[in-house]
């Protein structure tokens, strides 16, 4: 059984939902006051002092913080009968490198894309057949973007932008993506990455400038700390580059590979991401 409490961010709350109604776990949604009813407890969130329910098993995280803070402490894992979870390896090494595992045991667990509703439109045309080409663009320097826009634009490529901070339709990208020849990234560090993980879901293969470091965000104040834009990635998904100097030999490399139809982003999405798959890994992830 799974109580679920605490904040948690929507696609996560959405993907965790489906893992446990594909293994068949019944879980609800409850409070503090309810755990004694359950075997296994997921806050979010909020920490819980395990020493107080010794024959439980609690899973934490994604949600407590950026880096580890003092909401580790309040969970007193004495008995080993908890761990936080982070959605990718390179974020979990960012608080196993800060010695989170002093108190509590760090996990990897990636919440599941819908890939049901990030589909190709059926009946799929090729790729070849397609004409639209977006750009995504997440907390990156501003003159970044227009480097990636003078671009296309000298290249007459038209082309369509969906901007994070601004906020965009859901629908509306799915209806895009699913028109999309291939879509450029211009994006920050991320821990899982559901917008690129959609696209790629959608069978679009993407070109991405990604980031190596976390202060590559905009206006951030974080250190030089590594990290990646595509946690979750194969050559199958498309090509991607980290200097600017690199933008014209990656571009021209992704369209020779586009044209000879060498991508298949979504069966990777399938075969690392789908529900089936994050259920595997959940199911590993509940023995401790």
């Amino acid at each position: 059984m799974i109580l679920i409490i605490g904040g948690i961010h929507d696609k996560n709350k959405i993907g965790l939902i489906n893992i446990l109604e594909y293994l068949k776990i019944p879980y609800t949604f409850g409070h503090m006051h309810d755990i004694n009813q359950f075997n296994i407890i997921y806050s979010p969130s909020h920490p819980i002092n395990t020493t107080l329910y010794p024959n439980k098993k609690f899973i934490f995280g994604p949600h407590f913080s950026v880096f580890p803070d003092n909401k580790l402490l309040q969970i007193n894992n004495i008995h080993n009968n908890g761990i936080y979870i982070q959605p990718s390896e390179w974020a979990s090494n960012v608080w196993k490198n800060m010695r989170a595992e002093k108190y509590i045991s760090i996990k990897t667990l990636p919440f599941p894309v819908d890939t049901t509703k990030f589909s190709p439109k059926l009946p799929e045309i090729s790729n070849t057949e397609k004409k639209e080409v977006f750009l995504y663009y997440k907390r990156r320097k501003p003159e970044e973007l227009k480097i990636i826009e003078l671009f296309l634009q000298e290249k007459n490529i038209k082309y369509r932008i969906f901007d994070y901070v601004k906020k965009y339709n859901e629908e509306e990208y799915l209806h895009y993506l699913q028109q999309s020849k291939y879509g450029i990234i211009l994006d920050a560090h991320e821990s899982q990455g559901f917008a690129i993980e959609e696209a790629l879901s959608c069978n679009v293969p993407l070109l991405v400038w990604s980031a190596q470091t976390m202060n590559q965000e905009y206006q951030s104040n974080y250190n030089v700390i590594p990290c990646t834009t595509i946690p979750y990635w194969d050559e199958r998904c498309g090509e991607y580059f980290h200097k600017v100097s690199d933008l014209v030999d990656a571009f021209q490399s992704f369209q020779v590979k586009l044209e000879n139809n060498q991508y298949n982003p979504r069966q990777y999405i399938l075969d690392n991401l789908s529900t089936s798959k994050c259920a595997e890994r959940f199911m590993e992830l509940i023995k401790f």
